[in-house]
């Protein structure tokens, strides 16, 4: 089965369809994503895009850490 991550979801619905995500968002840079309360907060709201931009995290990056997990990218 294919992996595809859509970076117009919310955080909170890429958590739902695929946990791991998570777990990739941490590798990149988002280190407080897994925090307490973080998921029902932010995440109800936030996007990958969006955080990245928060976070100063260069959204090139992102995307070449998810294809080399095996995701597609849906933008």
């Amino acid at each position: 089965m294919e992996k595809v991550v859509d970076f117009n979801q919310t955080i909170s619905q890429l958590y739902d369809q695929d946990p791991e995500i998570i777990n990739i968002m941490k590798e990149i840079g988002f280190k407080d994503i897994d925090k307490a309360g973080m998921m029902k907060t932010m995440g109800k709201v936030m996007t990958i895009p969006k955080g990245a931009r928060m976070k100063k995290i260069d959204m090139q990056r992102v995307r070449e850490v998810f294809k080399n997990k095996g995701y597609k990218i849906m933008e």
